[in-house]
């Protein structure tokens, strides 16, 4: 036997693949229903759960409508979400996102109203809210922030970092339990944190989109949160995907300015990101997979060029072994179903 092995050695490999339940017993990586944030799209209105329709399974809700969904998703063992607000009326400064009788605000104290434990995310961006679709206050001559030192149409930093303070505040006021900044506008964690000290919510965490790439991927959110830019794109101010050393860039300054938590988006184009990162930081990371990573396995699937529940979890998995110790993910459900949750 000891000249079988010496001769040999990838039977050991081979042995500890044999069945199901040896792989599962060595397995390194492994999900459960704690790794996954589920993402919400509320609107105001009564009795409304409009279908996305590129973006399977997945619907726009009103505030009534969340009570029952919270309770599936606490049955499945799933802890988290992140809320994502589709107002009623748009304007050129977004408004309705530092309303405290705002969609988010309104859709925070339901969730905490039917459940008190769940943890609740309040994506902080103004590309929703806005009549543009950009995501903070742009440049043009009939805005009250208006500047003849930078172009027409142009993403005016400070004024929308005031205005991200004052939204954090409401929607901290309102129960949220950790702010996500997600426009990647310089000094947005400082700016953020400093709202929430002075106001008296030193215990609302910040989980900062540090690096936040201009993908291709994000098409499908934009259709469910209503959300294109009306003019240009976002290059401007989100990363471009061919930079790395950016990328650590941006999470060292978020990390300065006081962010409790990282996150990377997307996910799976990104998973050198998500490695280097998890690399030089301790805190905890999270990677987001977006509506096209979500979309087009989906898409493949109903093709039947890849099997559904086996691409998906694999590409949860990969996501997993990255680094990343939260995923946001559209998948969160069916994924505790596949796992026998």
């Amino acid at each position: 036997m000891q000249t079988l092995v010496a001769e040999f050695p990838e039977l050991r490999a081979r042995r500890m693949r044999r069945t199901r339940t040896m792989r599962q017993l060595v397995r390194e990586t492994s999900l459960s229903p704690d790794d996954f944030v589920y993402p919400l799209f509320v609107r105001y209105g009564e009795d409304v759960k409009n279908p996305i329709k590129s973006m399977p399974g997945q619907f726009q809700m009103s505030v009534d409508r969340l009570k029952a969904e919270v309770k599936e998703l606490k049955s499945l063992g799933i802890k988290a979400v992140i809320l994502f607000g589709i107002p009623a009326h748009k304007d050129p400064n977004g408004s309705d996102n530092y309303n405290p009788e705002g969609i988010v605000p309104q859709a925070i104290r339901e969730i905490k109203n039917a459940a008190p434990d769940m943890l609740v995310i309040s994506d902080m961006c103004f590309c929703e809210y806005t009549d543009h679709g950009h995501c903070g206050i742009i440049n043009m001559p009939e805005s009250s922030h208006y500047s003849d030192r930078v172009p027409e149409g142009y993403l005016l930093n400070d004024a929308t970092l005031h205005l991200l303070a004052k939204a954090s505040v409401v929607h901290a006021s309102a129960g949220a339990d950790i702010i996500a900044p997600s426009g990647m506008i310089d000094g947005m964690v400082r700016a953020i944190r400093g709202g929430l000290d002075v106001s008296g919510y030193k215990n609302t965490a910040i989980l900062s989109y540090a690096a936040k790439y201009a993908s291709s991927f994000y098409g499908p959110f934009r259709d469910a949160a209503e959300s294109p830019p009306s003019f240009g794109d976002r290059s401007e101010y989100q990363m471009d995907p061919a930079n790395r050393r950016e990328a650590l860039k941006e999470v060292a300054l978020d990390v300065a300015e006081g962010a409790d938590m990282l996150m990377v988006k997307p996910a799976m184009p990104y998973l050198d990101i998500i490695r280097e990162v998890r690399d030089r930081y301790t805190l905890p990371l999270a990677a987001y997979q977006v509506s096209g990573e979500f979309s087009m396995i989906h898409a493949a699937a109903q093709n039947g060029w890849l099997d559904l529940e086996r691409a998906a979890l694999e590409s949860l998995l990969s996501i997993k072994r990255a680094g990343a110790d939260l995923i946001l993910t559209y998948f969160a459900k069916d994924a505790v179903k596949w796992m026998g949750g």
